[in-house]
């Protein structure tokens, strides 16, 4: 007697899950929402009272007719528009502080660079006490107030008593008497100063950067020059940006080195800068108006430098 043969239900079909379609969101997403607002609130107003107060007087100001007439009540204050810049860009002497200015900071800006840089390498390649005493040094200099360290750079270049002209043989020559032998001074009082800044911030960057990698492009028989060009430089890249975004803005508004320095703006007003020419127009002239509007240009020049190097670390991928 044959058995009954027991069927088995057929199997169900398998599934298909659809295909997952990729995100268009390949970032991370942001995390703690307003926690880190709450964080920076306190410094933001702080910032906020200091700053765009400052900043909203400085426009208004820079639209009004606001003379010593006005400060002493004697005449009403009187808006007029933009008639302030008119006539500060159809002045002459303005567009030639300007250029000055730009030209100055240029040459600050690539002296501190170079003197810098060239330091931070130095410090990685001498002992711990020769390291310790140029630390010292460069400190020691960062720390001068600003009106101290002019003052002492007067005198070392001074024609009658200053040690300088005496090294170099140079008798009684006035450095501040000439308008690019005064422009020469300031710039070594400036990048002396300064210099401090770009070396102790490129020598943290350098000890960074793993040892193997430039054991072996030393291995490779790669010179200093080429291994700072070709493997220093381009690691360094975003300190070297923001190290020369700091010096953009602290040369270009230099004012204490120049004042000190050339009595004001040298002779007549052959070594002006923008600051020192704003602060003529507002207080010896008491035009407070075109020493405003002058301020309003810096600040809009300083932030175009600013945001185009935003854009240019967004370009390169780096993160802000």
């Amino acid at each position: 007697m044959a058995l009954p043969v027991k069927r088995s239900a057929p199997a169900a079909p398998a599934r298909r899950t659809p295909a997952t379609t990729p995100s268009r969101r390949t970032g991370p997403r942001p995390r703690g929402g307003w926690t880190p607002w709450l964080y920076l609130a306190p410094a933001l107003a702080v910032l906020g009272a200091l700053l765009v107060y400052p900043v909203y007087q400085l426009g208004l100001i820079s639209f009004l007719e606001y003379t010593q007439a006005q400060v002493s009540g004697g005449e009403p204050t009187r808006f007029r528009g933009l008639d302030n810049y008119t006539d500060l860009f159809a002045d002459d002497q303005f567009w030639q502080v300007l250029l000055a200015t730009v030209g100055f900071a240029a040459a600050c800006v690539l002296g501190t660079l170079a003197v810098g840089c060239a330091l931070a390498v130095l410090l990685t390649r001498v002992r711990a006490l020769p390291r310790l005493a140029l630390l010292l040094a460069a400190l020691g200099a960062w720390a001068t107030p600003t009106i101290t360290g002019s003052t002492v750079w007067l005198f070392l270049f001074d024609p009658d008593f200053g040690p300088v002209n005496r090294l170099l043989g140079l008798g009684d020559f006035s450095w501040t008497y000439g308008r690019y032998s005064a422009f020469l001074l300031v710039l070594l009082e400036v990048v002396w100063c300064s210099f401090p800044f770009v070396m102790i911030t490129v020598y943290a960057g350098i000890r960074a950067i793993p040892g193997e990698v430039l054991e072996a492009a030393a291995l490779d028989g790669a010179s200093q020059w080429r291994i700072w060009r070709s493997v220093l430089a381009p690691m360094l890249r975003p300190i070297l940006g923001i190290v020369t975004v700091q010096s953009v803005i602290w040369d270009f508004k230099v004012f204490t080195q120049i004042y000190v320095m050339t009595g004001g703006g040298g002779i007549a007003g052959q070594n002006l800068v923008l600051n020192v020419y704003a602060y003529q127009k507002a207080f010896a002239s008491s035009q407070y108006s075109l020493g405003s509007a002058i301020g309003v240009v810096m600040l809009l020049l300083l932030l175009a430098v600013t945001l185009g190097y935003l854009r240019l670390l967004r370009r390169q991928g780096e993160e802000l």
